[in-house]
């Protein structure tokens, strides 16, 4: 849905996605007066960004699409720093190679979701704060940027306070945090005339003292607004799993768990998600709500989100994939050929020879040959508690080999133990 001018606000506010703001009126006033400048960092701790980074990077698209220009940047020199907003301990710091790596990798993502080509004032700019903070001494640093932000003031912030009371404390290095993002704020506003930085709402602090720092050192007007950082209505962090967190690398979490996980999200959190983590409009949201609440068992709301998302980060051939991987792993009915290549990658597979496979006891062999069954006696215990399904079809207490023609195309066998165990023979 593109939003125009300053109408974005009322969007925003109609999403829930304004946690804190300097004065709203006067941003909107601005917004209204043509485009501005706005600007989200995102630090390279991994060589991804997470499910959590989506809420600000879709925000700087949704300014976008509402005629604003929108800055990324890859914090190449913060995150050699690590900020301490929401942590309870420090960070690990990053050798120099392996945060270039971060680096990198996350500017491909940033550069996925925000429109960089054309000449017109919308076009995005990505930036690393390595530009403007290598080659800048410590006294440099403290003169220009350290004189105007007084200790009473960064004390003050909740980041800061949260550490002090706690058992690890906080470091200098950490402590310099604000310093480093709000110079940021400044160098971008005297470069690229940028007045508004956005962030989770564990950046409110981080972000006014950059409104501060420019103003002081430009006399000029600067505004902020951060997002609510999603959680769970079970309170717990939303995004992990038991694995870890949900990430936007499609390496790391593939399309059919990103899917997966939105579909298994309650009841209570998915309008939530629809505003926050999609581009479908407001009313169609409510819709869509609507629908889910005359049949809440069918999930539509959950498919509906799990399918926006999937295809928001990795395309509609993907979501499509996705959905037939979870027929073959969750329906009823045997996989066809194109369940099969679906799930392929999501499944754990080996190749065999169909010779060395050919015998009366050929699904016992094979158990074992995949891993499933620790040995042959394993197998057989298995089968017999009717814990053995070939193609989806499960296999009799007394069976031993298996079903004739029972390789799909002639090449793929799927076999599964108990509910969740499944692995893919290719034959060769």
């Amino acid at each position: 849905m593109v939003v125009d001018g300053s109408l974005i606000l009322d969007d925003l506010v109609a999403r829930g996605l304004v946690h804190d703001s300097t004065d709203l009126d006067a941003l909107r006033t601005r917004l209204a007066e043509g485009p501005v400048t706005l600007y989200c960092g995102f630090d390279p701790t991994s060589d991804s960004l997470h499910i959590g980074h989506l809420v600000p990077l879709l925000l700087l698209r949704r300014f976008q699409d509402g005629g604003h220009r929108p800055i990324a940047l890859a914090g190449g020199a913060t995150g050699m720093v690590g900020d301490p907003s929401g942590r309870s301990e420090e960070r690990n710091l990053l050798e120099e190679g392996e945060l270039s790596a971060n680096v990198e990798a996350v500017a491909v993502q940033l550069r996925a979701f925000l429109r960089f080509d054309g000449d017109d004032t919308t076009a995005a700019v990505l930036v690393d704060n390595r530009e403007w903070t290598v080659g800048v001494d410590v006294l440099e640093f403290l003169r220009d940027v350290g004189k105007h932000v007084t200790i009473g003031t960064m004390l003050g912030k909740d980041s800061i306070k949260t550490r002090l009371a706690g058992d690890q404390g906080i470091s200098f290095t950490e402590f310099s945090y604000m310093l480093l993002q709000a110079n940021d704020f400044f160098e971008l506003h005297a470069r690229h005339g940028c007045e508004l930085q956005v962030g989770g709402s564990d950046q409110w602090g981080n972000i006014t003292a950059g409104i501060d720092l420019v103003r002081r050192r430009s006399t000029a007007s600067a505004h902020g607004l951060t997002v609510p950082l999603l959680t769970r209505a079970d309170g717990a962090k939303f995004g992990k799993t038991a694995e870890g967190a949900i990430w936007l690398d499609p390496t790391r979490t593939l399309p059919f768990e990103l899917h997966q996980y939105f579909l298994n999200v309650d009841d209570r959190d998915v309008e939530r998600f629809l505003l926050q983590l999609t581009f479908v409009s407001v009313p169609a949201v409510a819709a869509v709500m609507a629908t889910h609440a005359a049949a809440p068992e069918e999930r539509v709301a959950q498919n509906r989100l799990a399918d926006e998302v999937t295809t928001l980060l990795h395309g509609a051939e993907e979501t499509a994939r996705a959905r037939l991987a979870a027929v073959g792993l969750f329906g009823d009915e045997p996989p066809t050929i194109e369940v099969i290549e679906a799930i392929r990658g999501i499944v754990p597979e080996s190749t065999v020879v169909a010779a060395d496979i050919d015998s009366d006891e050929s699904l016992v062999d094979v158990l074992v040959v995949s891993g499933l069954c620790s040995s042959r006696s394993d197998a057989r215990r298995t089968i017999k508690g009717g814990g053995v399904s070939v193609n989806g079809l499960r296999q009799e207490a007394d069976t031993s080999a298996l079903p004739p023609d029972s390789a799909l195309g002639g090449r793929f066998i799927l076999l599964q133990k108990g509910r969740r165990s499944r692995h893919l023979l290719v034959l060769a």
